[in-house]
């Protein structure tokens, strides 16, 4: 896997993970993960918006238009059966594939 199929199939999973709890605009999703990592994970617009895009035209996620909180006009998504079911297959994924990691990072020392 390449390193731009990691971070497509990481971001993927963490949006999906985000709409797990509420449907969100594009913005909100954004705003969660920064929020959710402290910080850390600040998504670029350009990444984000396709991301959420992709997944929608996976059957993933579904849009439908609604306003938000500041009384703006936005594309809410929510997570789909089919992507509630892909969500905790490639959370699992992710699980095994994150303890590999640590165990070699854990080891690289020793």
């Amino acid at each position: 896997m390449s390193g731009s199929d990691l971070f497509t199939g990481t971001l993927d999973l963490l949006a999906l993970r985000t709409l797990r709890a509420e449907p969100l605009h594009g913005y909100g999703v954004g705003k969660a993960l920064r929020r959710a990592s402290s910080g850390v994970l600040d998504v670029e617009e350009g990444a984000l918006y396709p991301a959420l895009h992709r997944l929608e035209g996976r059957g993933l996620l579904e849009a439908a238009w609604g306003i938000t909180d500041t009384g703006r006009r936005a594309k809410f998504y929510r997570l789909t059966d089919e992507g509630l079911r892909y969500l905790e297959a490639e959370s699992s994924r992710w699980a095994e594939f994150a303890g590999a990691v640590d165990a070699v990072l854990g080891g690289a020392g020793g």
